[in-house]
């Protein structure tokens, strides 16, 4: 009986000539891994299908619209939503669904572009700051700070006072600042990570500056950039929103979702539904993208790696 055992473990531990089988596991990289935990986030992936939703539908929702989103219909003002009018119209016979999902897509470009060029600055910014460290890190410091200290309001109001206001003024002034929180990112990894024994091989195989940061540090820092690119959208889009909404933003005929929700404050009592589709969308949005945030960072989260 004991005998028996023993050749039964012994099979299951040997192949047919006597040697050992390697119990080998397949080896998954960071990011496959990082995939399947996010995809085992219902939360964070619903949020995923709900902003592909609302990129598509800005694009197409206005083309399978008959209406034309500068067409006036002084006959049917304020209508409620219809068959005819899905959005209803607004205090200008206007077709709130084209409108609606034409807002959509500047506040998403809006957010979008204002991301990229943050992402763009902050890496290049932040890279310098944490690769070199010392005195160049803390003039460079040192001025981002002084530069983050200005009133946010206040540069938009300047920069509306030498440029006209418009989708290019707009992403300017959302960028002035918006970079240095990417830049504050992106040292605090690349000082972490320039200690590392990779990156110290490499220096010593005579690679340079550039090389080690682009090369070596900056591909072992993306998770926390692409974490903070993902919450700085909802960031750009309510702040664009916020300035349309003063009159800051966009002008007439062109509107965002935060025109259209100033334009809707005048009788919102009587006419709701001019308020409630572009608020809810831009309430959509941002929550999509700051789960889906939270659901990167998660899974891009080295410590949570089995």
């Amino acid at each position: 009986m004991s005998a028996s055992g023993n050749n039964n473990n012994k099979n299951a531990t040997t192949d047919v000539v006597g040697e050992p089988i390697a119990l080998q596991q397949e080896s998954i990289s960071l990011w496959q891994d990082a995939w399947i935990r996010l995809k085992g986030n219902k939360v964070a992936m619903f949020s995923l299908g709900t902003l592909i939703v609302i990129i598509l539908a800005s694009i197409v929702g206005p083309m399978i619209s008959a209406f034309n989103y500068y067409s006036n219909d002084l006959m049917n003002t304020n209508k409620a939503p219809s068959s005819v009018h899905w959005f209803g119209t607004d205090n200008l016979g206007r077709d709130m669904w084209v409108r609606t999902w034409m807002g959509a897509r500047i506040s998403l470009i809006v957010g979008l572009a204002a991301a990229a060029i943050d992402l763009i600055i902050g890496i290049i910014y932040g890279g310098i700051m944490g690769y070199f460290g010392g005195r160049v890190d803390t003039i460079m410091n040192k001025f981002s700070e002084i530069l983050y200290s200005i009133p946010y309001l206040l540069v938009v109001i300047l920069l509306l006072v030498v440029f006209e206001p418009g989708l290019g003024t707009i992403i300017v002034a959302l960028t002035v600042t918006g970079w240095i929180t990417m830049s504050w990112i992106v040292r605090g990894e690349i000082m972490q990570l320039k200690s590392r024994d990779f990156v110290l091989a490499a220096r010593s195989m005579g690679a340079s500056a550039g090389r080690q940061l682009f090369k070596h540090l900056l591909p072992n820092a993306l998770g926390p950039i692409i974490v903070t690119v993902t919450l700085s959208v909802p960031s750009a889009i309510f702040s664009e929103a916020f300035l349309s909404f003063l009159g800051l933003g966009v002008q007439a005929p062109v509107a965002s979702l935060g025109s259209m929700i100033n334009d809707a404050l005048t009788g919102w009592n009587l006419y709701p539904w001019r308020m409630w589709f572009p608020a809810a969308l831009i309430c959509l949005t941002m929550l999509a993208f700051n789960l889906l945030g939270d659901g990167l960072r998660d899974a891009l989260d080295p410590k949570l790696r089995k």
